[in-house]
């Protein structure tokens, strides 16, 4: 039997249609959630083998904004990018192109590996007012915590992309290996919302359009972080960090935190690289705090 969503009475009350537009020679399916005539839109990008079933938990929690989401080329129901590479210069290209065509003016989020991918679009010129990076990836994946870990993860994907075809996405998409992948990431204790987490990336981590594109997104992921694009990121920035993230340590994000020209910190504790899943209401306070208009009327 499916776990009920903690969120799903809040995300209820929260209008969302899917629509979709072309961009980069492809067709990117993107959803919009709350009503057109909120004062304030985010375009958010999710994370690496995610789709945008897994930043709805925040979305939940920004009832009076309007939040447009897209799956990434490759990944839930965007299919990949005909003729190209699936590397940092494609995805910020699509982003850029796709907030020119469906949300321009945006407040662009970006997480973990949408953190990479927007910080480098909004570095490379697209126009928007403000950043917020939820679990950043401000320092290289391989040198983390967890650094043993990714390296596995660089072998696993490698294998997959060598085996025939059949056997090697068969691999990829093996439900005990992503179960592995959210055990290591979870840090929660509550039983149910374990579960959800479990049953979430069970539901869409395997969601990608081939492992040609999965790996090309992989390989992404380790070979950049958000250093490189934060000095030339004048725009308001938020970072929300989480003090027990085991792919950028709490330290590095303080460290990230000074490359911005203009840059805010938030720490929660008690939770690790999935802050959208277990602290969403946390996460949705800061961003709320951050987009407030100031005393001078500006936000």
């Amino acid at each position: 039997m499916p776990t009920v969503s903690p969120y799903d009475s809040l995300l209820a009350r929260i209008p969302v249609r899917r629509l979709e537009t072309e961009v980069l020679g492809g067709t990117t399916a993107y959803w919009v959630y709350g009503r057109d005539d909120a004062p304030q839109t985010l375009l958010a990008v999710h994370g690496f083998r995610g789709e945008h079933h897994g930043l709805e938990p925040v979305v939940a929690h920004l009832a009076d904004v309007r939040v447009i989401m897209p799956d990434l080329p490759g990944f839930g129901e965007t299919p990949a990018i005909p003729g190209r590479e699936h590397d940092l210069e494609t995805y910020a290209d699509w982003l850029t192109e796709f907030a020119a065509a469906a949300a321009p003016g945006a407040v662009v989020v970006g997480h973990s590996f949408g953190s990479i991918v927007a910080s480098a679009a909004v570095a490379g010129g697209l126009p928007a007012p403000r950043l917020i990076l939820i679990n950043p990836i401000g320092a290289p994946a391989l040198e983390g915590p967890r650094g043993v870990f990714t390296r596995l993860a660089v072998w696993y994907y490698d294998v997959g992309a060598r085996l025939p075809r059949r056997v090697g996405e068969a691999l990829l998409r093996n439900r005990l290996i992503v179960r592995v992948m959210s055990l290591a990431m979870v840090k929660t204790r509550d039983r149910t919302l374990r579960r959800f987490v479990h049953e979430q990336h069970d539901t869409y981590f395997s969601s990608f359009a081939d492992r040609d594109v999965l790996r090309d997104a992989f390989v992404t992921s380790v070979s950049n972080d958000v250093r490189a694009f934060a000095p030339r990121i004048p725009q308001p920035t938020l970072l929300i960090a989480a003090v027990q993230d085991d792919i950028t340590p709490i330290e590095a994000e303080r460290r990230l935190r000074e490359l911005f020209p203009a840059a805010e910190l938030v720490e929660i504790d008690g939770v690790g690289h999935l802050i959208h899943y277990e602290k969403p209401r946390e996460a949705a306070a800061a961003i709320k705090r951050f987009l407030a208009p100031s005393d001078d009327g500006t936000r």
